[in-house]
């Protein structure tokens, strides 16, 4: 197929692209100007340099046409922290603004569409009681965006979402999210961190859940993509032997967290700013086990398990700038 990847220069569009390109697909890409780095993809791949929203309707009407699928590996994620209202930003970046491509996409006649989304939607429809769309401005997006994409696609475009987990692993000439905690572990700081724990998954395995999504997804479906399940304690355990700097995790009370969190909420207040993700009742879903099986996904979608341990030792030489030899 022609495939056309949104965002095909950031950490998961990377990987998309890759494994698309493996799968022997023609692959085009759409992209923030500059490239991260020379030579991060196979010549076959076409980069476009340019934000997507700059592109007037008739420009990114011609560019799809032709296409048979489109990825949409773009948006603002929950670490952003936008002027107040929240809601507003994030309702623009991961609803209307997607939405808007998509429904150029659907004019010129492309079949299939697969965008990137957040487990969070997951926990809001298993945890009601949590009201997390109403508390997270963030979390409330993702599930519009869902909503509104699958009405658009209806029956003359295959739209499907991945709801995605904590990703590890690296790219030539991005420095992972990872930073900050992982040079935490590497300090002398005693290392505090609360309860609970997460579904964590590779950036190549997400890549190959792509692919898959791209090949066979299902109308209106959202595919919760992972692999393992992690405490906290666990996963940082793991980050402290690859470090060679183990540690003992201490536990902070519950209404420690929240008073740091109101603490820093009103940091955000003060500067005008809030965040996508409330920092106080998130820690309501911070201090629990966010642990789902993906092996519905991993049949539909046909993505492989393992190579976590191979992703979290990228996330470490990237973070503190080890070289490395890429992977093949």
């Amino acid at each position: 197929m022609r495939v056309l990847v949104v965002g095909g220069t950031g950490f998961l569009g990377y990987h998309a692209v890759l494994e698309l390109v493996r799968r022997g697909h023609q692959v085009s890409v759409i992209a923030l100007p500059p490239m991260p780095s020379d030579h991060i993809f196979p010549p076959s791949v076409e980069v476009f340099l340019s934000n997507i929203h700059n592109l007037n309707h008739g420009m990114l009407l011609a560019m799809l046409k032709g296409q048979d699928a489109v990825v949409y590996a773009a948006g603002a994620d929950d670490r952003v922290v936008p002027k107040a209202p929240a809601y507003l930003y994030f309702h623009k970046a991961n609803v209307e603004d997607c939405l808007h491509f998509f429904s150029i996409a659907k004019e010129a006649g492309v079949k299939r569409g697969v965008f990137l989304g957040s487990y969070f939607c997951h926990f809001a429809k298993l945890w009601p009681e949590l009201h997390l769309a109403e508390h997270h401005p963030y979390i409330e997006s993702r599930l519009e965006q869902e909503e509104a994409l699958f009405k658009l696609g209806g029956n003359e475009m295959a739209i499907c979402g991945l709801r995605l987990p904590y990703i590890f692993g690296s790219m030539p000439g991005r420095t992972p999210i990872w930073e900050p905690l992982i040079k935490y572990l590497n300090s002398g700081w005693w290392l505090f961190y609360p309860r609970g724990g997460t579904n964590c998954v590779s950036a190549v395995r997400v890549g190959e859940a792509i692919a898959g999504a791209v090949e066979k997804g299902q109308a209106g479906h959202s595919y919760l993509v992972g692999d393992e399940n992690l405490s906290w304690d666990a996963l940082l355990s793991k980050f402290g032997v690859i470090l060679g700097k183990p540690k003992k995790v201490l536990h902070l009370p519950a209404f420690i967290l929240r008073l740091a969190a109101l603490g820093l909420k009103s940091i955000h207040r003060l500067q005008g700013r809030e965040s996508g993700l409330d920092p106080v009742s998130y820690i309501t879903l911070q201090t629990r086990n966010t642990f789902f099986d993906p092996i519905l996904s991993r049949k539909a979608l046909g993505y492989g398990q393992g190579r976590l341990d191979t992703a979290l030792k990228d996330t470490v030489d990237a973070c503190l700038e080890i070289p490395r030899k890429e992977a093949g």
